[in-house]
C-alpha cells in the first residue's frame, strides 16, 4: 500500500513519518520563548544527532561542531528529524541521515537563506559518506559562507 500511495505521487511512510515527526518538533516547543525554547531546540538536535549509527552519526557530530566553531549565530535544533541550524528560524544548514530514507549516503543540505551563490547555479546538497581533513574543511569553508556573521 505505501508503495502504491508514493507511486500515485502521494507520500511514503518514511515521508508521513517525517512529517509527524515535524509536528512533534513543533509541539514539543510550543509556549516557549527564550533561552528555554533554544535549550529545548539544543537538547533536540543533540538526540537526533545521538540517535544515528555510523557514517550518520560521525557526519552529523562534525557538522554540529563545524557549526558550533564557524556559526555559532545559527541555532541547533530539529527539522523534520534532521539535525539542523537556524538563522532568525530559518533553517541554514541541515544533516539528512542515509538511514532516515534508506539511501546510499547522507547529505549535507542548505535552505534558501544560505548565502552559497555562485553565478547562475550552484550546489545546495553534498553527498557525505565519510570525514576526513578535506571533508572537514570543506563544510567548513560552505558553513561560513552560507552563514557569515552578523556585522
Amino acid at each position: 500500500m505505501a508503495d502504491e500511495d508514493a507511486a500515485a505521487g502521494g507520500f511514503s511512510d518514511d515521508e508521513r513519518a517525517a512529517v509527524r515527526q515535524r509536528a512533534e518538533e513543533l509541539r514539543s516547543t510550543k509556549g516557549l520563548k527564550g533561552a528555554a525554547r533554544l535549550a529545548k531546540e539544543l537538547e533536540a538536535c543533540l538526540e537526533a544527532v545521538d540517535a544515528l549509527e555510523g557514517a550518520d552519526r560521525l557526519v552529523a557530530t562534525e557538522l554540529h561542531r563545524v557549526v558550533t566553531e564557524e556559526a555559532p549565530h545559527l541555532a541547533p535544533r530539529t527539522w523534520y528529524g534532521f539535525p539542523s541550524y537556524a538563522r532568525d528560524g530559518d533553517v541554514v544548514v541541515f544533516y539528512q541521515p542515509a538511514a532516515k530514507f534508506g539511501t546510499r549516503y547522507g547529505t549535507v543540505g542548505f535552505q534558501e537563506g544560505a548565502a552559497l551563490d555562485d553565478g547562475p547555479m550552484w550546489a545546495t546538497s553534498f553527498a557525505v559518506v565519510d570525514v576526513d581533513d578535506a571533508v572537514r574543511e570543506r563544510l567548513r569553508e560552505l558553513v561560513r559562507r552560507a552563514a557569515p556573521a552578523p556585522a
